[in-house]
């Protein structure tokens, strides 16, 4: 995955997008090895995808977002203390005890919000949903621009 800071500059993992992932879950060390265990399995899933760290959380893009990282900032009182939440969107609600928040901010559009507590929680399963909503977003993404690509 080629990582970027803000719009358009790309920048290689040992640049400061490090730095950046340290400031982003500075006090949070479990977090950022759950994250780090998610971009290292994303790279191997989707090699020609892009990161960018922005203010509230990590975004994944290929044409189009299609899921991010964050941290809870309004956590739930039965969420647990550590977690990182991983983000994506599909045209279709997954029910699965999982998914701790599904919405559908717009027709055939749901976000779905997984909290991920272990490493061993990177599953298939999940990578199998985050490779749905890759290829959900490249298809919007080519819809929306004629074939070209969405995001320069």
């Amino acid at each position: 995955m080629v990582h970027r800071k803000g719009r358009r500059r790309k920048v290689k993992t040992g640049d400061y997008y490090q730095g950046d992932v340290l400031a982003f879950f500075e006090g949070n060390p479990q977090e950022l090895r759950l994250y780090e265990v998610l971009v290292q399995r994303l790279e191997e899933l989707i090699p020609e995808g892009e990161i960018r760290v922005q203010k509230s959380q990590i975004s994944f893009y290929g044409n189009c977002l299609f899921a991010a990282a964050s941290l809870p900032v309004r956590r739930k009182k039965e969420w647990p203390e550590h977690c990182l939440i991983v983000t994506f969107g599909l045209e279709k609600r997954i029910d699965s005890p999982r998914i701790a928040v599904a919405v559908e901010p717009y027709p055939n559009r749901w976000t779905h919000h997984v909290l991920v507590t272990q490493e061993e929680e990177i599953d298939q399963q999940l990578l199998d949903w985050l490779k749905l909503a890759y290829q959900f977003a490249q298809e919007k993404g080519r819809k929306r621009t004629g074939g070209r690509r969405g995001r320069q």
